[in-house]
């Protein structure tokens, strides 16, 4: 006989109903679970990886842009670097250094999580920047000038006005940011230069930001200088804004041959299943022509799509957010990334990190939430087997084994439900790693009632 109960958690008044079954956690098994540690100061990582993230499961932690920018302490201006010294409000070259031997040390790997190749900075200048660096928009002295960027791309000011065009795309100015030309051998030289740099240092990935907006063979003829490109040592994700409509002349299929790819899709799926109630509906998520599995980097929020509300943030209701999360990191689709931010993140667009990107004040941390750290040991545990024994009572209920290894169950409403429901686990007792029992291992029965849970027999 297999049965679950799923108690609500009226403790947090609201009603967040997940039972999540994991055998004993293997700490050899291959971690791949990605935080964004968005705004994090080199040295607060440091000390998270050693204190939790290593020892949670997690595989790698995103890191800002770690280069000279503008002056400012908006998020954004992490966004437009007017140099590659690692001087920033982050921290400088030794504690980046430290930050990622320190990560290393802990089983973490590293990834800057946005490599700017497309663009420096939209300010006309002349100013200077958090290194001391002096500079104007088209003028950065020792590194690019003038005949270094596209102008005159056909746009009035440059600006794209077409997101579906390629030329406009990729030969305008995103956002006013003067845009590098990445065709240019001197350009190239440089983007290089600064990727070895950072790969001296330890750095084991990149993320590059704005991708879309490089044309995907002048991007690969950068990275293939880059010492591991295409191979293990060295992950790769690309920031491709759809490419997967009708009419858009940039398809993210062109970038698959350079590393993962981004997929937005996958965020808005998410939010509109749990916050109409019906989850049901992702089933077969994985084959509605989106990037392929191997290749698809997938969160269920990133720092952008959080400010433009075009996700579930820590503000939707009933808890879908962390219900979200459950699922993302049971279901096997993609490589996941889990967004850890702050406060003003959501409730307003261009505070930088609270605490001068030191924690705790105002800081979520969502990497630390017990639902998300425990979905991540999950996750670990039924590495590469099959989703199998999909069941949907009803619309916002769902649950579904991973190949006999674990077992997931959603409950997006507000009743507790009770039923009978066919795990694929062995014959014994599990622990519900959602709640924390037992810190996910299987050495006991994990407890219900007060304060929810559940009870599993199988």
């Amino acid at each position: 006989m297999n049965w679950f109960l799923l108690p609500s958690l009226w403790a947090a008044c609201l009603a967040l109903d997940v039972a999540a079954a994991s055998p004993s956690i293997n700490s050899d098994v291959k971690k791949e679970v990605i935080i964004q540690m968005f705004q994090w100061d080199w040295d607060s990582i440091g000390e998270e990886c050693a204190e939790f993230i290593g020892p949670a499961g997690y595989g790698f932690v995103q890191v800002n842009p770690p280069s000279e920018h503008v002056q400012g302490s908006q998020w954004w201006t992490d966004y437009q670097p007017v140099s590659y010294k690692i001087a920033l409000k982050h921290g400088n070259r030794d504690q980046f250094k430290r930050m990622v031997e320190k990560c290393h040390i802990a089983g973490v790997k590293v990834i800057t999580v946005d490599t700017l190749f497309n663009h420096i900075s939209a300010i006309q200048g002349p100013a200077t920047g958090t290194a001391g660096s002096t500079f104007s928009k088209y003028d950065y002295p020792g590194l690019y000038s003038y005949k270094d960027f596209h102008h005159n791309c056909g746009t009035p000011n440059n600006d794209i006005l077409n997101f579906t065009n390629r030329n406009q795309l990729q030969k305008c100015e995103l956002l006013g940011l003067a845009d590098l030309d990445t065709k240019s051998d001197v350009v190239r030289a440089r983007l290089v230069e600064y990727a070895k740099d950072l790969r001296s240092l330890g750095v084991d990935g990149f993320r590059i930001d704005a991708a879309k907006h490089i044309p995907a063979d002048e991007l690969e003829a950068i990275l293939s200088k880059v010492p591991g490109f295409r191979s293990p040592s060295l992950y790769i994700t690309q920031e491709v804004f759809g490419g997967t409509q009708p009419g858009e002349e940039v398809r993210a299929t062109e970038y698959l041959g350079n590393g993962d790819v981004h997929v937005f899709d996958y965020a808005n799926e998410i939010k509109a299943a749990f916050l109409s109630g019906n989850i049901a509906s992702l089933k077969g998520l994985d084959s509605r022509g989106w990037i392929p599995s191997a290749s698809a980097n997938v969160f269920v929020v990133n720092h952008d799509n959080e400010r433009l509300d075009e996700s579930l943030n820590a503000h939707s209701p009933s808890n879908t957010y962390t219900l979200g999360h459950v699922f993302s990191l049971a279901y096997p689709y993609g490589h996941i990334s889990v967004l850890s931010s702050y406060e003003s993140g959501i409730d307003n667009h261009d505070p930088g990190p609270p605490n001068g990107g030191e924690w705790p004040n105002r800081w979520l941390c969502q990497h630390r939430w017990t639902a998300i750290a425990g979905m991540t040991r999950f996750r670990n545990a039924v590495r590469n087997t099959k989703l199998e024994n999909w069941q949907s009572p009803q619309g916002d209920r769902i649950a579904f084994s991973r190949g006999n290894a674990g077992f997931v169950a959603i409950n997006n409403s507000d009743s507790p439900w009770i039923s009978t429901l066919l795990t694929g686990l062995p014959k014994g007792w599990y622990c519900d790693v959602v709640s924390g029992g037992s810190s996910g291992r299987s050495n006991g029965r994990s407890e219900g009632g007060k304060g929810g849970g559940c009870t599993g027999r199988t």
